[in-house]
Order: structure tokens, then C-alpha cells, then sequence
């Protein structure tokens, strides 16, 4: 029974991660701090080394979206647990988003490879076999 209340739990997560539009400005810079534990002032100097970027709203007021937490978060396990200084933050940012597009060009061109071979294979299976080419000839 514990399994399937922790099956739907995991079922409704994901649903709603489905749901969220992670990148919607949501937080206030008080707000977001409170959210990862740090001073609004620690934010502003993200903000200003590049390493978060939260939009803007008319009012030039910050909003923070869930995934500038979920960042200030990995900053923060970078620099707190880890060690890191945030000129390493800035780098190790940079190599992540090198990654994932790496990733999704790859992606990309596996698809395409993918549907080259699909569309030759489904051609060579239309063409007679030479067994029936000779049966024509005879």
C-alpha cells in the first residue's frame, strides 16, 4: 500500500514539474533569498558577476523564476559545501551550458541520422530481392 501512496506522490511531482513553467518570474528579491537562505545583498552580487540573470519587471523591480533558485541553490552547494570560488562557479556555469548544448545538438543529429535510416530502409524493402529479379529473368 506504502508503494502505491509513494507511486502517485511521484506521479503528482512530476505532473506538476510538467506543469510549472520553470523559467516564470515569480519571486521578489526578498522572497528569493528567503528561498535559498542567503542575503538579498548575496544576489545582487550574483547578479552582478554574471553568474544569475532575473528578469526584470516593468518597474525594473528583480523577479526571480523557479529556476534562478534552483541556480542560486547550485551556487550555493558549490560554494558552501564544495568550496568552490565564484570564478569557479562562473566556469563551472559555463562548461554546464557548453554541455547541454553539446547535448542537444547530438540529439539533433541522432534524430536525423535516425530518420535517414528509417526512410533508407524502408526503400531497400521495396526493392525486389534477387531471388525474385531471377525468377523474372527465367
Amino acid at each position: 500500500m506504502k508503494d502505491t501512496h509513494d507511486d502517485k506522490r511521484e506521479r503528482e511531482a512530476e505532473r506538476d514539474d510538467k506543469e510549472i513553467d520553470r523559467d516564470k518570474p515569480l519571486y521578489v528579491i526578498s522572497i528569493a533569498a528567503e528561498l535559498v537562505d542567503m542575503h538579498p545583498q548575496t544576489l545582487r552580487l550574483y547578479e552582478r558577476k554574471g553568474l544569475i540573470e532575473p528578469s526584470r519587471s516593468s518597474g525594473k523591480t528583480r523577479l526571480y523564476s523557479q529556476r534562478n533558485i534552483e541556480q542560486l541553490r547550485e551556487i550555493r552547494r558549490l560554494t558552501q559545501e564544495l568550496g568552490v570560488n565564484l570564478a569557479g562557479v562562473e566556469e563551472i556555469i559555463r562548461l554546464r551550458q557548453r554541455l547541454d548544448e553539446l547535448q542537444r545538438s547530438m540529439e539533433e543529429r541522432i534524430a536525423s541520422l535516425q530518420a535517414q535510416l528509417s526512410g533508407r530502409s524502408a526503400a531497400t524493402k521495396s526493392l525486389p530481392s534477387a531471388a525474385e529479379e531471377g525468377d523474372d529473368e527465367g
